[in-house]
């Protein structure tokens, strides 16, 4: 029975650190893509280019990317009781490790 539930433990943690990994992808192409928009703007408009460009592209995508980022971690973001069992475990396994 204990083997069954670390399998399922496992299974969840896999699936988190995927939707964690899924949301920094996302993330860091916003902000790549951003920063080539804005600096392709300014090269071929000025400033009033790049204005343009990051209300345009960057504040839609960058809603989209909020609602992912509230979907990863808003509803446990700081101080939760996850948060406080997992820090304990983490810490626990670290001194026994030592």
């Amino acid at each position: 029975m204990k083997n069954y539930n670390q399998q399922e433990q496992y299974k969840q943690a896999k699936k988190e650190v995927k939707k964690i990994k899924s949301f920094y992808i996302h993330f860091a192409v916003y902000l790549v893509l951003n920063t080539y928009m804005a600096i392709h703007s300014f090269i071929f408009d000025g400033f009033d280019g790049v204005r343009n460009s990051l209300i345009g592209f960057g504040l839609f995508w960058g809603i989209g990317v909020f609602f992912h980022w509230y979907g990863v971690f808003g509803k446990n973001f700081i101080f939760d009781k996850h948060w406080e069992k997992k820090k304990i475990k983490e810490l626990m396994d670290k001194n026994t490790n030592l």
